[in-house]
C-alpha cells in the first residue's frame, strides 16, 4: 500500500493527494533488451495511480520510453526502478539501478501522453463573472502538462474567472476564484440538515466570505454561530453559540 502523498490545493478548490512513486522491482536475471520494458511497466503503474488519484475522467495514456546514450547491460542480480522526477507525465525521469558486485544505473526519459475528459468553457464570460452549469463542458484534452484542469464541472460552478475565459478553453483552478457570496451585515438564510431533516432560520451575516468560508452569524433568536458558506446568502452551522448577545461589529 502506498501512505505517502503529495497534497495539491489550488484557489479553494480540490484537495488532491497524489502517490508518491515506490520503487519497482523486477525478477532476475534481466537482459539488456529488456531493461526498458521494466521501466515502461514502472512508469505505467506510477501514471496509473496518477490518473485515479487526480479522479480523472474516461482517462487514456501511452509511454514513451527514452534511453540514455550509453548502452544497455543485462542485470543478473535486483534490478529496481525509482522515480528521480515524476511531476509531470509529460517528461518524467526514471532510473534503473542494477545491485550488487558489480552493479550499474542507467536514467531514462519516460514521456506519457494522458487524454481524459475535463471541464472547458461553453462560452465566453468576463473576469468575476461567477460560473453556472452552462458555461461548461466536458472535453476530452491532453492533461499530460496540467497539473490543476478540473475533473469534474460542479467544482468549478460558483467560482468567478480572474480575467475573462474564452469559450473552448481549458478550465483550470489557477484561473478561479471564490467570490464573496456572504456579505457582512446583509441577510442569510442558515440552513441546519441532520439525515432525512433539513431546518431553516434567518439570520444576519458578522462576517463576508466565499464559498466553503467559515464565518460568524447572528440567528433570529440573537445567538452568535460559527457557520459555512453554502451559496449565495447561505450557510449551514458548524458549532454551538459562540455567544447569546454579541454586538455587531
Amino acid at each position: 500500500m502506498l501512505n505517502k502523498c503529495i497534497v495539491t490545493v489550488s484557489a479553494g478548490m480540490l484537495l488532491v493527494c497524489i502517490p508518491l512513486f515506490n520503487a519497482f522491482s523486477a525478477p532476475v536475471p534481466v537482459a539488456a533488451e529488456q531493461v526498458p520494458g521494466v521501466v515502461e511497466k514502472a512508469a505505467r503503474q506510477h501514471v496509473q495511480r496518477w490518473v485515479e488519484a487526480a479522479g480523472f475522467s474516461e482517462p487514456q495514456f501511452t509511454l514513451e520510453v527514452v534511453p540514455g546514450t550509453r548502452p544497455l547491460a543485462a542485470c543478473s542480480q535486483p534490478l529496481t526502478v525509482q522515480g528521480a522526477d515524476t511531476r509531470l507525465p509529460s517528461r518524467m525521469r526514471f532510473v534503473a539501478v542494477c545491485g550488487g558486485t558489480p552493479g550499474w544505473r542507467y536514467e531514462f526519459i519516460v514521456r506519457a501522453q494522458v487524454s481524459a475528459r475535463i471541464a472547458v468553457m461553453a462560452n465566453d464570460l468576463a473576469a468575476g463573472k461567477v460560473l453556472a452549469d452552462e458555461d461548461l463542458l466536458l472535453e476530452r484534452h491532453d492533461v499530460s502538462g496540467v497539473t490543476d484542469s478540473i475533473t469534474d464541472p460542479q467544482d468549478a460552478v460558483g467560482m468567478s474567472g480572474k480575467r475573462t475565459l474564452r469559450a473552448g478553453e481549458v478550465l483550470r483552478k489557477g484561473l478561479l476564484s471564490s467570490p464573496t457570496v456572504v456579505k457582512r451585515g446583509e441577510p442569510v438564510n442558515i440552513i441546519a440538515r441532520r439525515e432525512q431533516i433539513e431546518v431553516s432560520m434567518a439570520g444576519e451575516a458578522l462576517d463576508a466570505g466565499a464559498r466553503g468560508d467559515t464565518v460568524r452569524v447572528r440567528n433570529a433568536n440573537g445567538m452568535v454561530i460559527r457557520a459555512r458558506v453554502t451559496g449565495v446568502a447561505t450557510v449551514e452551522p458548524v458549532s454551538m453559540p459562540v455567544t447569546t448577545n454579541s454586538p455587531s461589529e
